[in-house]
This record gives C-alpha cells, structure tokens and sequence, in this order.
C-alpha cells in the first residue's frame, strides 16, 4: 500500500491491448524486447508492472499507477506510443525522425483489481476492536 502524509491507496489495474488489426505479432525477439520496454517506461512515470503476459495477438498487465499523479489513460497511452517508436527502430530500421507508425490497435480495456473481500473484512474487525479500545482510553 503506497502512501503520502493523509492519504493511502493501491490503485493497481488489469489493461489488455492488441496490435493493430489484431496481428499476430507479439513473438520471438519482439516479445522479449518489449518486456523490457513496458518496464522501462513504467519506471518512468513512476509506475510498476506487476505481472504481465503476452501472446501473439494481445498483451495483459497489472500494473500500479499512483493516482495524485497519472490518469490510467497517460499511462497507457505513454506505454503505447513510447514502445511502438521502440519496435519501429529496433526492428524496422528507422533510427531518426520517427513518431512511431500503428503498431498498437486504437484503445484499450481497463479494470481496476480491488482489495479481496477477506481482507476487507479483518480490516474491519480488527479497526472496530481497535476502535473500542481507543474509546474505553479517552476521557
């Protein structure tokens, strides 16, 4: 759980993108290339990818954006943009003057990954015992 002085959170979602026309694309050396990639540019924005697979045609990830500083949708789009100039210079020999060509389809899904129930619940129990006790203490 990430935090600043009055506020705590752990904002952690579940984004799946494509290529675009949903090619099969995402194999060998791409594949092992953009890992590092998508870390990389994370740890740029100050974000972290948790877990994350891909397959031919589509990528999953949970990554952790912290919210008082990126949209999910800054993020994405950064990861997108950034990795498709990457591959295009990596592996379509440009070096220069490239602003990146399409290599990932238009949008994406979204879901955010909460807190499971189990926890909520301990939290709860133990917060209200805790509470009882700080009660019975003041005066």
């Amino acid at each position: 759980m990430e935090s600043l002085t009055h506020s705590k959170w752990d904002c952690k979602y579940h984004v799946v993108f494509v290529p675009k026309y949903r090619k099969k694309a995402l194999y060998g050396k791409i594949r092992l290339y953009l890992k590092e990639v998508f870390h990389e540019l994370a740890r740029q924005k100050g974000c972290k990818i948790e877990s994350g697979s891909m397959v031919r045609d589509h990528i999953h990830m949970c990554i952790s954006i912290p919210p008082p500083k990126y949209a999910v949708s800054e993020v994405i789009g950064y990861l997108k943009g950034k990795s498709a100039i990457a591959i295009a210079r990596q592996f379509g020999g440009r070096k220069r003057n490239f602003s990146g060509e399409k290599f990932w389809a238009r949008g994406y899904a979204v879901s955010t990954i909460g807190l499971e129930i189990e926890i909520i619940k301990n939290y709860i129990a133990h917060k209200e015992k805790t509470d009882r006790e700080n009660e019975e203490s003041r005066f």
